[in-house]
């Protein structure tokens, strides 16, 4: 992925490092109320790609209801490149990680994200979609039980 500096201005502005870290505070932050404890930090560099990604985030089911693996047997299309946009994604996602951090958005604490308190009550428009698929897929991380059963779901290696 090219520098912020050499990014196409409209890739750059969708993907700043506010935004991205909103997405992923907020996918910890649900990942953590299901789950009970604070999300393995790797997942911050992964999940937010399901939001990020308009198509994949466009396909993600209404409810949690809708089973990751049933999910993903229904799109292996999405799926196929989805390690690939990850590995292009992160450098963005580090980005939004120190900005999370710096910002008092998230901590991190023994290997894990814990998500402090926000509201995102104003947001509107495809912002507000965003939040609330991530918020989504925060729920719906936390019902597997291994986060590396998570990342092989998805395509990713470790």
């Amino acid at each position: 992925m090219p520098s912020r500096a050499h990014q196409p201005q409209a890739f750059a502005a969708f993907l700043n490092p506010a935004l991205v870290s909103f997405v992923q505070a907020s996918i910890a932050q649900e990942y953590e109320l299901k789950r009970g404890r604070a999300m393995v930090w790797p997942l911050a560099l992964v999940l937010p790609v399901l939001v990020l990604h308009r198509s994949t985030r466009e396909a993600l089911p209404s409810s949690i209801r809708t089973h990751l693996p049933t999910w993903a047997g229904r799109h292996p299309a999405l799926l196929a490149g989805f390690g690939a946009r990850v590995d292009s994604t992160l450098p963005v996602l580090r980005e939004g990680l120190r900005f999370a951090l710096r910002h008092g958005l998230i901590q991190v604490e023994a290997g894990a994200v814990h998500a402090m308190p926000f509201s995102t009550r104003r947001a509107e428009g495809e912002l507000q979609e965003m939040l609330k698929s991530a918020r989504l897929v925060g729920k719906w991380a936390a019902t597997v039980d291994q986060p590396s059963t998570l990342l092989a779901l998805l395509g990713v290696r470790v």
